[in-house]
């Protein structure tokens, strides 16, 4: 189990244009452990790949090792040498077939808003501050047209995306403590984007720019030009996959 401060990387999956991206530092860490030849590395399969400036508590990852190391030294050893923002929580040994994506049945998601008159100055990473308070009690009402099992290509930020865009979300939950405003995801897969969109929409109907059910019709039509803005990648976490 991987969490990581996403604040300063491009996203989980490693890019050819720069090495600021989770899988890369992770992989270049384990490849020299199990001293991989010059030019190789080891493969990190996530669950699941973060955008740039996305967080996570609870990532999973699989990778082949050929060591003879203990998962607790391996974890020591990554943990050494790897950046502050990245941390392995837990190692363990897994089934040969054990598959991090394609095993994943499950993932929830937190995205996190503020909105009062002081600045949150040691949460300012990790939440969308708002302008406005938006009425929860609306979202609430709006949020219930997006679980379900749906086409959700209204919510997907890949116009090419050929893959079926038809997934489940079992649950949306909405709360509030004090100037934080909590959107609690849950669902067997996300789009591209698709968490940030929706909460993007929602904080919309928050605002009263949009009507609960309004929300439902742009799920039905497809166009994600009908949809709200994404909302800003600092207030979104990974907080849990499901095995």
């Amino acid at each position: 189990m991987i969490s990581y401060d996403g604040t300063r990387f491009q996203g989980w999956e490693h890019q050819p244009t720069t090495d600021l991206t989770i899988q890369g530092k992770i992989e270049t860490v384990l490849s020299r452990m199990v001293d991989m030849p010059e030019g190789k590395v080891v493969d990190v399969i996530a669950a699941g790949r973060t955008d740039a400036g996305v967080h996570a508590k609870g990532m999973v990852a699989s990778v082949q090792l050929d060591t003879e190391m203990t998962p607790e030294q391996i974890q020591s050893y990554a943990n050494q040498y790897l950046p502050e923002d990245i941390c392995i929580d837990e190692v363990r040994i897994a089934a040969d077939r054990f598959h991090a994506r394609y095993n994943a049945t499950g993932k929830t998601y937190c995205y996190t808003c503020y909105y009062g008159p002081a600045k949150p100055v040691f949460d300012r990473k990790y939440v969308n501050v708002l302008e406005e308070m938006p009425d929860v009690e609306k979202m609430k009402k709006a949020a219930e047209y997006l679980v379900g099992t749906h086409d959700y290509k209204s919510y997907c930020s890949n116009p090419r995306m050929k893959k079926s865009t038809v997934r489940c979300v079992d649950s949306i939950r909405i709360s509030q403590n004090g100037p934080y405003i909590h959107l609690y995801f849950h669902g067997n897969g996300f789009l591209q984007n698709m968490v940030r969109i929706m909460t993007g929409t929602l904080l919309e109907v928050g605002a009263g720019r949009m009507k609960p059910e309004r929300v439902g019709e742009i799920l039905e039509a497809g166009d994600r030009k009908l949809a709200g803005p994404t909302a800003k990648p600092c207030g979104l976490c990974l907080e849990q996959v499901d095995y």
